[in-house]
């Protein structure tokens, strides 16, 4: 072997050790680092057009079958290749920038709200001790990077010239910024059972324990997930929390930010071509984004379902199995996202702002509160759970036996004549 490929073989056998010792990077050459960090990044922008392109599909045929049609159909086996020709029309269409806009902020604009949302994607806990960005403090990191969507929005929606653009840029911004308080409690309640704020040793606290903190070594599988630590309270912060993330996503029935009925297309309104697609894939992005969160703190992570039913936590390779857990819950919380879309009706405006003021945001509060008092006494908490668990029911049982209302008396409104409808005297 030449010394040429003696070095290269030594680089390559390097820049692999790092890449699946991700926590050594810190300690890499330089040049090991800048070339992993761009390796991984590209990976996942190009992964984010795939799957955003695969998702698009995906969400049409779910809605054409909904619906009693068959969707996309000519381009490929079964239509499986719209987002080919979709994408590479976005790509061929003319970009057009209105004469009345802010050029250069309107250009900016869909760069900023897809780089909020591709930042946030480096943090998380895609498999066993593997995430792009090693961090502590990874679901601050997340929380903070993914607010800087707002601002593209507002960009957009101002800088469009359009009021259709400013309204829905003003109600995007109302709304991400309101459902954030509920989404942000919630993820505290669950901060007080994990007591640290990265996000792979949150999936990994998942790997043993009991409910209420009994059984600690406890190897529980789907029951020692983060969901069932202090039930019901953990099932409400999860309902909770996947409801807001709903909203901060602009789906449906959140969806009045693009409300097509009233502003066009809201804030993107004026955007084609490619700059429109940013948009498009920043969504989807965001949609996987809060279900890897929710995967993370409620679903066990990377964690099998099925715990030590044969002896140990994964059967062949802990790095694969974990990332096909990981990616398998995310991936149906977003189909359930789509579903969703084709089942509920659209709220309006004071609708939404209603639910997220006086409804989510007291009972995440309540959850706080009750996995607080859970965390300092576990017996306590258990009768708390018990409580809230009877009165839960009892709720249930009164809604399927309550007796129904009366119905309403019909009003009989008298017949009109001809001659009622013009009096003698008058033309018609």
């Amino acid at each position: 072997m030449t010394t040429l490929a003696a070095a290269e073989q030594g680089f390559l056998e390097a820049l692999w050790h790092y890449l699946t010792h991700w926590n050594l990077l810190p300690t890499a050459p330089w040049i090991f680092a800048l070339l992993l960090i761009f390796v991984v990044c590209f990976i996942i922008v190009n992964f984010i057009a795939v799957y955003a392109g695969v998702n698009t599909l995906l969400e049409r045929k779910i809605a054409a079958h909904m619906q009693a049609r068959v969707g996309p159909f000519q381009v490929g086996p079964h239509g499986s290749l719209q987002w080919l020709a979709d994408a590479l029309k976005l790509m061929v269409k003319e970009d057009v920038i209105p004469k009345d806009t802010d050029a250069f902020l309107f250009r900016l604009a869909p760069y900023v709200v897809f780089g909020g949302s591709f930042a946030a994607w480096v943090a998380l806990p895609f498999s066993v001790d593997w995430s792009p960005a090693v961090m502590n403090v990874g679901i601050l990191y997340i929380l903070a990077v993914s607010s800087a969507v707002v601002i593209g929005i507002l960009m957009a929606g101002w800088s469009s010239g359009s009021k259709w653009a400013l309204f829905g840029a003003m109600r995007s911004a109302a709304q991400i910024v309101s459902y954030e308080v509920p989404v942000g409690i919630t993820l505290l309640g669950m901060l007080l059972i994990y007591g640290t704020l990265d996000m792979q040793a949150i999936s990994r606290a998942q790997e043993t324990g009991g409910c209420y903190g009994f059984a600690p070594d406890w190897h529980g599988g789907i029951f020692s997930w983060g969901i069932f630590r202090h039930p019901p309270f953990t099932i409400f912060a999860f309902l909770i929390y996947y409801t807001a993330g709903l909203a901060e996503t602009n789906r449906t029935p959140f969806d009045i930010p693009e409300a097509e009925s009233e502003l066009v297309a809201g804030y993107h309104t004026e955007y084609s071509g490619m700059r429109f697609s940013f948009f498009f894939l920043a969504e989807y992005a965001n949609m996987f984004v809060v279900a890897a969160i929710a995967t993370t703190f409620f679903l066990g992570g990377w964690l099998p379902p099925f715990g030590h039913l044969v002896g140990r936590t994964f059967l062949v390779s802990p790095f694969i199995e974990g990332l096909f857990w990981f990616m398998a819950k995310s991936f149906a919380l977003v189909i359930f996202m789509m579903w969703l879309r084709w089942t509920l009706p659209r709220y309006r405006v004071d609708q939404l702002m209603d639910l997220c003021w006086k409804r989510l945001t007291p009972l995440a509060f309540l959850t706080l509160f009750a996995i607080g008092v859970g965390e300092y006494s576990r017996w306590a908490g258990l009768w708390l759970g018990i409580a809230s668990g009877l009165g839960v029911l009892a709720l249930v049982v009164r809604e399927i036996f309550a007796t129904p209302p009366e119905p309403l008396e019909s009003v009989h409104l008298p017949t009109l004549k001809a001659s009622d409808a013009h009096p003698p005297g008058t033309t018609a």
